[in-house]
């Protein structure tokens, strides 16, 4: 049981994802980006408290990721190029 919700949740994030590269529903999908890569980069923070306690200081790259989807969520509205809206 556990293993269909995974994989439905899955499935619902590549339609999300693939909304995001294709640039459907821009407010929509571009949000949901945003959301979830929130979560994911909040839900790291106990990694950014000790960087070297672990060899992977990889997660310091979720941050300016983040920035740049909250900078194709805000500007939305300019980006034509490429997409399926106009």
């Amino acid at each position: 049981m556990g293993s269909a919700i995974a994989y439905t949740l899955g499935a619902i994030q590549l339609i999300i994802l693939i909304g995001f590269v294709i640039g459907f529903q821009k407010k929509l999908t571009y949000g949901l980006i945003l959301l979830m890569h929130t979560a994911s980069t909040l839900v790291s923070f106990p990694k950014y408290l000790a960087p070297f306690a672990d060899a992977n200081i990889l997660f310091f790259a979720a941050w300016p990721m983040l920035a740049a989807c909250f900078a194709l969520f805000y500007l939305r509205d300019l980006d034509r190029l490429w997409t399926v809206e106009k």
